[in-house]
């Protein structure tokens, strides 16, 4: 099969990304392989490429948002049948028997592993994963669209209960790629007010146009304080500019997996008054049906740019050059992917 590779971390200039041929993989006790028709590409994908998050196994194929039809089945494997169509996210895995796990918080589970970082991901023609941690996909959500929601989406949707946004409240958003401009729908939609504070001019186009009440650069003050806020750009330096802006008793919660160091908070400014600072870690399978059927129910539909899978490392590199509107999805072939 034709798939991408992490060849040698690096700069996304430096080419770090190469398409190569691999054997065909086959599906193992519980596994499912599915050939692929879209996949997600997302910003860990660009700090696995360039070295933010360091490798675990040499020559991955990177991808975690990956949506195909099942051609094989491992033994054991009966969630699912061929032909079925199969979203594969980030969470690959969990031991089941840790307190985390047992406590419902498998993705603090200290064994978990994930989809394009521990195994190849879906940068490729067919991908294995185990059918526990699959998801059947909503008949609402076409190939293209699902896609980025099952990453972008979930862990985004996991960061948005994280930052405990009371019903009607005013929710800021700091920086708006895939993940955010799909939480701005799902929270407009439940009747929250949207601010959104993003250093790229077309993204704050965009945000209007899904219904955000205003949209200013990154470093701005929202037009009203915050009952809660959620951080997706990879830039510590935010993190003070955002705790300004929240009212009394807010909550910032960061989603990236990746962040650049945070400066010194001053604490009558910035942490005072019961404000809260949160981590986002992966999410459980639990997030994700959740985040699924309300995606389906509130007709959440990400902004896309459809790229074919040869155009992976142009697509990556144009993420890192904030080239990219909503989300870039990687299709099976130039024509795009099917519904």
């Amino acid at each position: 099969m034709r798939a991408w590779v992490v060849e040698r971390p690096g700069p996304i200039g430096s080419g770090p990304l190469r398409e190569v041929e691999l054997p065909d993989p086959e599906p193992g006790p519980g596994e499912v392989r599915l050939r692929v028709s879209t996949c997600g590409v997302c910003r860990t994908d660009l700090h696995l490429s360039e070295g933010d998050l360091q490798p675990r196994r040499p020559r991955t194929v990177p991808g975690h948002e990956v949506v195909g039809r099942v051609d094989a089945l491992g033994p054991g494997a009966d969630r699912f049948a061929v032909g079925d169509r199969v979203g594969v996210a980030w969470l690959r895995g969990t031991c089941g028997r840790c307190r985390w796990c047992r406590a419902g918080r498998e993705n603090l589970c200290p064994a978990a592993t994930f989809t394009g970082w521990d195994a190849d991901g879906g940068y490729a023609e067919l991908v294995v994963a185990p059918e526990a941690y699959a998801y059947r996909l909503p008949s609402e959500l076409d190939d293209v669209h699902a896609a980025p929601l099952l990453c972008a989406g979930i862990v985004g949707y996991r960061a948005l209960r994280r930052a405990e946004l009371p019903p009607g409240g005013r929710l800021g958003i700091y920086g708006f790629g895939a993940s955010a401009h799909v939480v701005a729908q799902v929270a407009i939609a439940q009747g929250a007010t949207v601010h959104v504070l993003t250093r790229s001019e077309e993204a704050r186009r965009l945000a209007l146009a899904l219904g955000a009440a205003s949209a200013g650069a990154a470093d701005a003050a929202p037009p009203e304080p915050l009952d809660a806020a959620v951080l997706f750009a990879p830039a510590g330096e935010l993190v003070p500019v955002a705790m300004r802006a929240l009212d009394s008793g807010g909550t910032l919660a960061v989603a990236g997996i990746h962040l650049s160091d945070i400066p010194r908070l001053e604490y009558a400014g910035e942490l005072f008054r019961e404000k809260q600072l949160r981590s986002v870690t992966a999410n459980t399978r639990a997030d994700g049906e959740e985040f699924l059927r309300l995606a389906a129910a509130l007709k959440v539909r990400p902004t896309v740019e459809e790229r074919p899978l040869r155009s992976a490392a142009e697509a990556l590199a144009d993420l890192a050059a904030d080239r990219v509107t909503g989300a870039a999805v990687l299709v099976a072939d130039a024509s795009g992917g099917a519904g």
